[in-house]
């Protein structure tokens, strides 16, 4: 589906690494292309034409977010270089000043490094306490494990929407509903599942939100931060500069802009951000929804080809977004990938970030196959045809 759009893949190559980051479609690189032609200024910043259009453009890709998110005001959505800054921005520019010793934080062992260090950090700074929620057999989030896990000490719940590993859709609309009954807030990672379905942040009523443009045909160093309206004057910036203060004098006194402008300190990633919009319009017209059922159409037919090779043991068959994580009998995950690699498929191996896992799975390592809008059955059908090489373990050895 619209692989025309897509320069990389006239190559051949297969890209099954999407959970990493996604291939690049030629509206962005022409948009880019023309911001840095055309009209290459510093955004907010100059009172000159292309300055002006610099920060039109700018602001434009912010209202498209907002719309994407279907959030109440522009003001909700600030950029940041991805979103394990947006994390960092909302853990030690909120939550550190609203927490204290002894206050509960709830994760699961499944979350990316990025939901969970700057936890830890914040327990060694304050004194909060990390807990986990409980993985089911398939090693996925329920509900009922959550309410057992919340304490009278719980104040917030940080948890992906979708695992980047296990790829399980989490009840997020059950857990902030529940949440929110016992005073508790909800940060939640869209990191992979912002890119492959609809998310409404109304709806879902979660308190903030992250997400990065480059896991959705979008540029590298672009990340979002959505917060909730009621939240908005009580987050606080961590890097200071030019463009988030109002004023100051030099006897130290000084006023900061209110949200988005306090969280994005010096000159932003201009170029990506103006072509993140080109990109979110360019989804918007392929369809959330169609994507989303076209990737957990391939996901069948990927489990259902892999379960003909018996050396495979698959570790997630029953999530429902477009990752599948795997291993094959005797053959060290990187291995397999570097062997993939020769035939021109792209896979991810390793602890995928998400290094206490391992707790779950019995197993370090894993080799994961993401899948987007634009891979197909065809190369779901090579890919197996590679893995079912009788040679295979030669051929690495």
């Amino acid at each position: 589906m619209h692989t025309e759009d897509f320069n990389i893949l006239k190559t051949g190559l297969i890209y099954f690494d999407n959970g990493a980051t996604t291939l690049k479609p030629k509206i962005l690189s022409e948009a880019i292309s023309d911001y840095y032609n055309y009209y290459s200024s510093n955004a907010h910043r100059g009172d000159y034409g292309i300055s002006l259009k610099a920060s039109q453009a700018y602001e434009n890709t912010r209202v498209l977010v907002q719309k994407l998110l279907n959030a109440e005001s522009p003001k909700q959505i600030a950029f940041t270089s991805g979103t394990t800054d947006s994390i960092n921005k909302i853990v030690f520019g909120y939550f550190k000043q609203h927490l204290k010793a002894g206050d509960e934080v709830l994760l699961t062992k499944s979350e990316h490094a990025s939901n969970i260090l700057p936890w830890f950090e914040l327990s060694d700074d304050i004194g909060i306490k990390v807990k986990y929620i409980e993985l089911d057999e398939n090693h996925q989030v329920t509900m009922d494990n959550v309410k057992k896990a919340i304490t009278p000490n719980t104040k917030v719940i940080s948890i992906a929407h979708i695992s980047n590993v296990v790829g399980d859709i989490r009840p997020l609309k059950e857990i902030t509903n529940y949440a929110h009954t016992k005073g508790i807030l909800v940060l939640c990672d869209g990191a992979q599942s912002v890119p492959h379905m609809k998310v409404d942040v109304k709806d879902l009523d979660i308190d903030f939100l992250t997400f990065s443009a480059h896991k959705m045909c979008g540029p590298t160093g672009v990340g979002i931060i959505y917060v909730k309206a009621n939240h908005l004057k009580e987050i606080k910036p961590i890097i200071f500069g030019g463009g988030m203060n109002a004023a100051f004098d030099n006897s130290g006194n000084r006023e900061y802009k209110e949200m988005p402008d306090m969280l994005e300190a010096g000159t932003p990633n201009i170029a990506g951000v103006i072509g993140f919009g080109y990109v979110i319009e360019y989804l918007q017209n392929i369809g959330f929804e169609k994507i989303h059922n076209y990737e957990l159409e391939l996901k069948s037919y990927l489990i259902k080809r892999l379960k003909e090779i018996k050396e495979i043991e698959i570790y997630n068959e029953y999530s429902e977004s477009g990752i599948v994580t795997i291993n094959y009998d005797d053959i060290f995950p990187q291995d397999l990938s570097i062997y993939l690699d020769k035939y021109n498929i792209c896979t991810r191996a390793g602890s995928h970030c998400a290094k206490i896992l391992k707790d779950e799975l019995k197993i370090k390592n894993t080799c994961r196959i993401s899948l987007y809008f634009y891979n197909t059955k065809a190369e779901i059908d090579k890919l197996i045809g590679v893995l079912k090489n009788p040679n295979i373990k030669k051929e690495i050895i």
